[in-house]
């Protein structure tokens, strides 16, 4: 999807134009960087990121992901200028994607934990980054946006990914009042997992998630991720069966059997994340 584990196998050597990103201890660290356009979604910045995220899927030394951004707005949406009148040239080298970019699914497919730190406004297709996040981490001054209907449009997207886990009332509600939510409000949705004091609070936030899901087992957790994603695709009476067999399929990885041997041998379990 988007892109093979060839090509992404050489994100070291690539151009980042609109994305800065480092890798420490098993979590790879992401930071949208338009902080001139309100990191709206350009072509670029979505293939970077569909890059990246699908470098930490393929990658099995990335444990888990956390995606912040840079300025006074964490992501406002799509970049229609981008979109509509073509984008400016730039020095990213990150090649097009096999196929059209879906936002949500790009977070979706990648298995791995994603902790979105937030730190400022986010607004409209921004949410398509926040709702399938594992954990959404935020400060004080986040605020939770959807103004399509101020323009003449509507949140689509945004709304079917806020029914995953929103009450339907609530989430019409807000979309069609084109309202806008504090952290409080947006905690109580479901929509923000963790609040924070500050900005330094939620780095220090998404860092302490990190390191309490590196204590557990890489490869569970990645398949635990990709069952919730096949689940999507699986109706009812498939779904038990499907489950069945990803269970008997976890029981054989190496994860697993340190797992097991550590709980009888009282230690520590050291993990490889196979």
């Amino acid at each position: 999807m988007f892109y093979t584990a060839d090509q992404v196998a050489t994100m070291a050597t690539h151009q980042f134009a609109q994305l800065l990103w480092r890798e420490d201890n098993h979590t790879l660290w992401l930071t949208m960087n338009r902080p001139e356009a309100k990191n709206t979604l350009s072509p670029t910045l979505l293939r970077e990121l569909a890059f990246a995220f699908r470098y930490a899927h393929y990658n099995p030394e990335v444990w888990s992901v956390v995606l912040a951004a840079a300025g006074d707005v964490w992501c406002a949406g799509m970049d229609l200028k981008a979109l509509r009148n073509g984008e400016l040239p730039n020095s990213s080298t990150i090649p097009p994607p096999e196929q059209d970019i879906v936002i949500a699914e790009m977070v979706r497919k990648m298995h791995k934990p994603l902790i979105a730190q937030v730190a400022a406004p986010v607004y409209a297709g921004g949410f398509l980054l926040l709702c399938p996040a594992t954990y959404v981490v935020a400060a004080p001054e986040a605020k939770f946006g959807l103004p399509e209907v101020k323009r003449g449009l509507f949140p689509f997207q945004v709304m079917a990914a806020l029914m995953e886990f929103a009450p339907t009332r609530q989430v019409i509600d807000w979309c069609i009042q084109g309202k806008v939510l504090g952290v409080a409000e947006a905690k109580a949705l479901g929509l923000v997992t963790h609040l924070a004091e500050d900005e330094q609070g939620i780095y220090q936030l998404a860092q302490q998630l990190c390191e309490g899901l590196h204590q557990n087992s890489p490869s569970a957790i990645r398949m635990g991720l990709q069952a919730l994603d096949e689940m999507r695709a699986v109706d009812a009476a498939a779904k038990q069966a499907y489950l069945k067999g990803l269970f008997d399929s976890i029981q054989q990885t190496a994860d697993a059997q340190e797992g097991m041997a550590a709980f009888i041998e009282k230690r520590p379990p050291v993990w490889r994340g196979v």
